[in-house]
């Protein structure tokens, strides 16, 4: 099987030969992750020769590190809370951004205060914000404000903008490695919530944004709080003991309001649902791809019985068997992800780190079963529910667990009993309550 990458790449390949090919792969791969766009303009100081400072061509290079432009202004008679996320965009809200505006706007009706979403890289959107407090039934107590601090510079003689007025005492929840890097310049280290919900080390390869990383998890003057239990005991094995006094943790929280079964046709065909962002190496879509179309090859997964969705982005257009095209879904809000997760009845959902990662929670809690990997800690999940199932890392071990899955989702009367005796919290309140307090105590 070929996919549209690799035709792109098989014939860059031809043309210019594999050490440009493997080059040009590597430029772009970097750019990525540095948040420059794929094919960059050349580095300041190369094309032109014109002489530039150390600090103009770090930010260039890092420009997403660039500080926090702010400036003081006298103590409110309301304390603040500014959550600073890359961006809170249609494309950008599941998962840890959603999650990171719960718990922000939990923390700022427990203390009294305003919330203020700091983007950096789009200007925000209220109305998406808002989205995802209406969808979880959480209120805030005070008003909400935002602002945008973008990641590039003015140009010269432009007026000044992105600047962040910045109250004594105000609270900074941060929301990625890089932003907590530009934040730490520009406010009291100890106002700093580094909200964590991955090994962020593993984005990166071992170079400089990998190191720079690592520096701010080794920081002793913030504090940490991290998505389940799970990855808070990786973080310290890992080597940040540190983390078990600095840092807090939760247990993600999927209410049945929005988390159900939903109605379908009791003739239609069952729904497998794969997590497909290829996009994101960590989801490992290539791999994904093959555990299906050796299922399908076998006739372990019948497509005269199974619909596929392709759920996430930049999904190519593919073909499996004698032709069958899945279903591909993308841009989703939480409404319309919501009402798709009700309706499936088996998922596989990699993620080559310790974290679980949303989907294959959103799935369980949902009555789906799941079928997703195993990664250091990340063993057995069936404390979450018993209806998630985990592989080995190669292609055979999933492929089993695959097997395993479709059974277990063809077995309605045991699927339900496992998804009624699901260890999914229901209840955002009481997932951060235990946090709250540690973050609150002695204010």
């Amino acid at each position: 099987m070929i996919f549209d990458r690799a035709r792109l790449f098989l014939a860059f390949w031809k043309e210019h030969g594999a050490a440009v090919a493997i080059s040009l792969i590597r430029t772009k791969l970097g750019n990525a992750l540095a948040g420059r766009p794929v094919f960059s303009k050349p580095a300041p100081g190369t094309a032109d020769g014109r002489p530039v400072t150390v600090t103009e061509l770090a930010l260039w290079s890092l420009p997403a590190l660039r500080p926090l432009p702010t400036f003081l202004i006298p103590e409110s008679t309301r304390p603040r809370i500014s959550m600073v996320t890359d961006s809170i965009g249609s494309s950008s809200l599941f998962g840890g951004v959603g999650t990171a505006l719960l718990f922000a706007s939990q923390l700022a009706n427990r203390m009294g205060a305003t919330l203020r979403v700091v983007t950096r890289t789009e200007p925000p959107s209220p109305a998406n914000a808002l989205q995802v407090l209406n969808a979880y039934g959480i209120k805030l107590n005070h008003e909400m404000q935002f602002a945008f601090a973008p990641v590039t510079a003015p140009s010269a003689g432009a007026p000044t903008w992105g600047e962040l007025d910045l109250q004594p005492g105000e609270i900074f929840i941060t929301t990625s490695w890089w932003s907590t890097a530009a934040t730490l310049p520009s406010v009291p280290h100890a106002s700093i919530i580094y909200l964590l919900q991955e090994d962020e080390r593993m984005f990166h390869p071992f170079g400089e944004e990998r190191l720079r990383c690592e520096e701010v998890l080794r920081n002793r003057s913030i504090r940490f709080v991290i998505n389940t239990r799970l990855l808070f005991d990786h973080m310290i094995a890992s080597g940040l003991e540190h983390f078990s006094t600095q840092a807090q943790w939760f247990e993600p929280a999927f209410p049945p309001a929005l988390f159900h079964e939903r109605e379908r046709e009791p003739a239609g065909k069952r729904r497998l649902f794969f997590y497909a962002r290829p996009g994101n190496p960590r989801n490992l879509f290539g791999i994904g791809l093959a555990v299906i179309e050796r299922a399908i090859d076998e006739g372990s997964l019948d497509l005269d019985r199974w619909d596929i969705f392709f759920v996430g982005s930049g999904i190519p257009k593919l073909i499996f068997g004698d032709g069958y095209q899945p279903i591909r879904c993308e841009g989703l809000g939480w409404k319309a992800y919501a009402d798709l997760i009700g309706t499936i009845d088996l998922g596989l959902s990699l993620m080559y780190t310790p974290h679980p990662s949303y989907p294959p929670f959103d799935l369980a809690a949902s009555g789906a079963v799941v079928v997703t990997n195993r990664f250091g800690n990340k063993q057995d999940l069936s404390g979450y529910s018993r209806n998630i199932l985990c592989a080995d890392l190669d292609v055979e071990s999933l492929l089993e667990g695959l097997k395993a899955g479709i059974a277990l989702a063809e077995d309605k009367e045991t699927r339900r009993r496992n998804h009624l005796a699901n260890g999914l919290g229901t209840n955002w309140p009481e997932a951060f309550e235990a946090t709250l307090q540690a973050l609150t105590a002695g204010r």
